[in-house]
């Protein structure tokens, strides 16, 4: 039986693969838009290091996973709401997302948000946020951010290059 869904999972896998990225952004309906503005807002926020600003687009509950490897060895840390809001700048950060995938079903959603890092006009990092969000009374907010902090060629940058 494992085999069989070890099989399954290559074969979606593979599919997936082949046909790309699905964007949730045509037509007229102004949801995806909104729930983009608020991953963008998000970068935003972590460029202009005002973390305040960043976890005003939180629900309380928010929790923030990073995960990447460096020098052969897998990390896993995390952060909460607090933490995140409670963060100091380590310098000046500038965080670049390009070509977003907006999926949407009801009251949840999920922006898929390749992206580079610069921290004192040094690229640091490179990897995919993912923002999922919850529809609110107060409208759409973050209630995870799971994002990958790994080194080229793991990630890419930003197809413009280098900030300028």
């Amino acid at each position: 039986m494992r085999a069989r869904h070890q099989v399954l999972a290559a074969v979606l896998a593979a599919l997936l693969w082949a046909i790309g990225p699905v964007r949730v952004m045509a037509g007229d309906d102004p949801v995806p838009t909104e729930v983009l503005a608020v991953a963008d807002a998000a970068l935003r926020a972590i460029s202009d290091e005002d973390f305040i600003a960043l976890t005003d687009l939180m629900v309380p509950e928010t929790v923030l996973y990073a995960a990447g490897e460096r020098d052969g060895e897998r990390f896993l840390r995390s952060r909460s709401y607090a933490e995140e809001r409670a963060q100091e700048s380590p310098g000046d950060i500038l965080e670049r997302g390009f070509e977003p995938t907006v999926m949407v079903s009801g009251s949840v959603a999920m922006v898929w948000y390749p992206y580079d890092l610069w921290l004192d006009g040094t690229w640091v990092h490179c990897g995919v946020d993912i923002f999922n969000l919850v529809r609110t009374d107060a409208g759409w907010r973050i209630a995870a951010i799971v994002y990958s902090a790994d080194q080229p060629p793991a990630c890419a940058m930003h197809p413009d290059g280098p900030p300028g």
